[in-house]
């Protein structure tokens, strides 16, 4: 894949304010170095606005150093240049870097417009900016809160939201962007942090942040073999990586390309080798999407374990009964950290949340939707209440007799272990079988998530997410049993979430059903398995749900990198770990060991813990690579984004710790 490209070297300087004169004899100076300058970066640069009045003194001047070789705002993953056709996987009324009235923490909630409020406050002239491209100007004129922003004009906006805390600094604050590489970070004896950029400039500070968010690593033990294989061969093979830096040029028109992944790198692959390549859709007179091609584009065999894509954003609205949590709540969660000494994810936590989906489900759908069942809301409900989360979890003989007997339509009987996988222990006649019964499936999940009728889909949804909320706070508690905190709670909990609530906007699937349809996409099936053929120098995969073999010259895994600290493509993170001045985090109890890949910061304020086991004064990581529960840099508006708490509490530990030095 290679290095992704790098702005130029120079060191840009924005002051948010008119620097203090150097010559104040009284001057307090403290400066912080804030490594990683993307949405979560500047994130935490509000936070310091906000909370600065609290924690201000006299004759007090601060510096303020954004490190990032990508702009300050969108960073790396977010930044302006990248492909026009990469979308959000969010509703533009569903996306927003501000605090509001939901925000619970100790700093002041400081409101400010989501992405759709900030885009009709730009359309009305009341907001300011200069847009070049008149495709962005089409889409800031037409843009609503259902629509899917591109992630060029979600740039923008981020952009924007760094520019509005640059203005709500204070004046005694001054800061410095950086546009390099931080290599390392060095302990002086006074208790300096030195920060070695890629120029050789050496910045000595008070404090610094981590804030690099997602990075890749080197490869694991299977895609290095695969690396070797493909070269041997020459073949291609692109192991895990960031689609936007993937470099995919050396497929060739028409090349069978065997894809592992049906979530939103695959998505975004797809979209990049069809679309990208000079492919177009149209509408027919009847309202049905075709796929035209350009000829340039590869032929893609699309497989993963569940053998099926994520689910696509749901468009319908609540209808029904309020939905409140009921049988997870923050009330159950406190109970059980109280009565447990060691808690497992899958036997204590699972099934209670997995009824709490289901009965939000239901609650939907019989509440706003009671012509499409036999019985009441109140039979439906006392019955389903009696039933243990377990045999809720497993759809056992008790769960599926209530559900046949008074859910009218077999497309609203939901049952979790068909949903979850729902090609397991199926088997097709014929390639064609196999084609038609994914393109019927994926019709089918369309309807449900974005016809009014099936709202209930939005119930699922509210109840996973409310559930994600109670179960966020609890995440890193130190009661969880070793073997769950690696297993579950960083390993396939999250994937599950992904697949239900962070999939392709609809109208992606509609595209991959007309892909399918040209014989642009193929469908390969589930528990999908892909071996090398050294013999014949080709890449072979299998599926139990077809009794075939399928051969290609070219293999993408489309997923994100792993983190892991330790074989991070990072160096700062490296030079880190292999100093001794960060701890990989270890789970660890009297029956399991592992290491989980993320780097050890305390509980709250997220204080770097090195291989002593201290926590460093000055030191501080917030993430997806750190032992903090993994949290999106934005979020939906009015939901407390953990997001934001995280970050007010990181700011207010930063500036109360520039007190205590005087």
């Amino acid at each position: 894949m290679g290095e992704p490209p790098r702005p130029e070297r120079p060191t840009a300087i924005v002051f948010a304010r008119r620097p203090p004169p150097d010559s104040a004899p009284d001057a307090r100076r403290h400066s912080i170095a804030i490594i990683g300058a993307g949405p979560r970066s500047v994130g935490v640069l509000e936070r310091l606005a906000a909370n600065a009045a609290e924690f201000r003194r006299p004759g007090e001047h601060i510096t303020v150093h954004l490190i990032d070789p990508f702009p300050p705002g969108a960073g790396r993953i977010w930044r302006y240049e990248q492909s026009p056709l990469l979308k959000l996987n969010s509703m533009a009324a569903d996306v927003t870097m501000f605090t509001d009235a939901s925000s619970t923490m100790e700093g002041p909630v400081r409101p400010g417009p989501s992405l759709i409020e900030w885009a009709e406050r730009v359309r009305e002239g009341e907001i300011e900016i200069v847009i070049d491209d008149p495709a962005l100007r089409s889409e800031l004129k037409h843009l609503t809160g259902g629509s899917f922003a591109t992630r060029r004009l979600q740039s923008l906006y981020l952009d924007w939201f760094y520019q509005e805390a640059l203005r709500a600094l204070p004046e005694n604050y001054r800061v410095y962007s950086h546009t390099e590489r931080a290599l390392r970070v060095d302990d002086l004896d006074s208790g300096t942090q030195r920060v070695v950029l890629d120029s050789g400039v050496e910045l000595d500070v008070d404090v610094v942040l981590y804030s690099l968010g997602h990075n890749g690593s080197t490869p694991e033990r299977e895609h290095s073999a695969l690396i070797d294989f493909a070269a041997r061969h020459e073949l291609f093979y692109l192991p895990p990586a960031f689609t936007t830096d993937a470099d995919t040029r050396a497929l060739a028109p028409h090349q069978r390309v065997i894809v592992r992944g049906l979530g939103l790198a695959a998505v975004d692959l797809t979209v990049l080798l069809t679309e990208g390549r000079g492919g177009r859709y149209e509408r027919s007179a009847e309202g049905d999407l075709r796929y035209l091609p350009s000829g340039r584009e590869p032929v893609l065999l699309l497989g993963s374990r569940r053998g099926v894509p994520y689910h696509s954003k749901i468009s319908s609205k609540i209808v029904g009964d309020a939905l409140t949590p009921t049988f997870f709540t923050p009330e159950i969660v406190a109970r059980l950290e109280a009565e447990h000494e060691s808690l497992d994810f899958v036997a204590d936590v699972w099934p209670l949340i997995a009824k709490e989906m289901l009965w939000a489900y239901y609650r939907e759908l019989f509440t706003g939707h009671p012509e499409r069942t036999s019985i009441s809301w109140q039979q439906f409900s006392a019955e389903f209440t009696e039933l243990e989360p377990q045999a809720v979890l497993a759809a056992d003989a008790r769960l599926r007799a209530l559900v046949e007997r008074s859910v009218i339509d077999p497309i609203d009987r939901l049952l979790l272990p068909e949903f979850d996988r729902p090609l397991a222990g199926r088997t097709f006649g014929s390639e064609g079988e196999l084609q038609a019964a994914l393109r019927d499936y994926i019709t089918a999940d369309l309807t449900l998530r974005t016809v009014q009728q099936h709202s209930a889909t939005l119930g699922l949804f509210m109840g996973l997410l409310t559930s994600l909320f109670t179960l966020s706070p609890f995440f890193d508690s130190p009661v969880w049993s070793a073997e769950s905190r690696v297993r579950d709670l960083n390993g396939w909990w999250l994937g599950y979430f992904s697949y239900i609530a962070s999939g392709p906007p609809g109208h992606r699937l509609e595209e991959l059903l007309a892909l399918s349809e040209a014989g642009v996409v193929e469908f390969l099936g589930g528990e999908l398995s892909v071996e090398t053929d050294d013999d014949r120098g080709q890449f072979v995969a299998r599926s139990p749900n077809l009794d075939r073999e399928v051969r290609a010259s070219a293999l993408v895994d489309a997923r994100l990198p792993q983190s892991n600290v330790a074989r991070s493509e990072n160096d700062l993170l490296r030079s880190l770990i292999e100093s001794g001045a960060g701890l990989e985090e270890v789970a660890r109890d009297a029956g399991f060991s592992e290491a989980t890949g993320r780097l050890s910061v305390r509980r709250g304020d997220t204080r770097v813990q090195s291989a002593s086991g201290e926590h460093h004064d000055r030191r501080y990581a917030v993430g997806p690579y750190t032992s903090s529960p993994v949290v999106g840099a934005f979020s939906r508006p009015r939901t407390n984004a953990i997001a934001f708490r995280e970050n007010d509490r990181v700011a207010r530990a930063i500036l109360a710790q520039l007190g205590e030095l005087g």
